[in-house]
């Protein structure tokens, strides 16, 4: 097998994405831990468009943006697929994936990003776009992917745990039974927790409390 090498920062949900994948497909790899001050050349060199993690190497060649690595991580080792076979199951997967990238990441910037009247409609957008995913992707099922977590699990679990945190801080009860009988915290989100790889590598919720805590206030005193 060829060298598999992943730059991240233990407390990004990105980084996560893809350490959930290499793990759930049981890829050894080394972890260099980058600092968002102080980034190592080898990063800059690996993503010297964005200059962001996370990047994975494989075989020497960098592949960035996490969702894309998953999916290479999916296409490279074929094994205990994150994506379904079928075609038409595919596609729809994918058209999730999408929606996680396009929406439920600015979501989860402005509430990090954002305090006051400002957050609360951050938050409620983020209610919006959780009573989406709900009614027309999650339905029935034990997870967003079916009977088993894949990759639109992945996609937006990983969102979705950060802007749990990011509500705890900000005192904003996200995850009301009343409001999500199939997303709140002892439905979906507890299943995809409980999934042994997932919940052996969640970042500390302690520690990523005083980091997010720490980031927002440093953003909002800059601005």
């Amino acid at each position: 097998m060829a060298e598999v090498k992943l730059h991240g920062a233990r407390f990004s949900p990105f980084y996560h994405r893809v350490k959930w994948a290499l793990k759930l497909k049981g890829i050894p790899f080394e972890y260099i831990e980058e600092d968002y001050s102080n980034k190592t050349p080898q990063l800059l060199q690996y993503n010297p468009i964005h200059k962001k993690i996370p990047v994975l190497v494989h075989g020497g060649k960098p592949i960035c943006e996490s969702m894309n690595i998953v999916q290479y991580i999916d296409e490279i080792w074929p094994h205990n697929s994150l994506l379904p076979a079928d075609p038409y199951e595919r596609s729809v997967a994918r058209f999730w994936v999408t929606f996680a990238e396009d929406k439920a990441i600015s979501v989860f910037w402005k509430t990090l990003q954002t305090s006051g009247e400002e957050q609360k409609k951050a938050f409620e957008e983020c209610l919006e776009m959780l009573r989406i995913v709900e009614e027309h992707c999650l339905g029935e099922k034990k997870f967003l992917g079916g009977d088993n977590i894949n990759i639109v699990d992945i996609a937006l679990g990983s969102i979705v745990h950060w802007l749990g945190i990011t509500a705890e801080i900000a005192e904003f009860n996200l995850f009301e039974a009343e409001k999500f009988p199939l997303l709140h915290v002892h439905a979906w989100i507890k299943n995809f927790k409980e999934v042994p790889v997932i919940k052996e590598n969640l970042a500390e919720r302690d520690k990523t409390l005083a980091y997010i805590k720490a980031h927002r206030e440093k953003t909002l005193g800059s601005s």
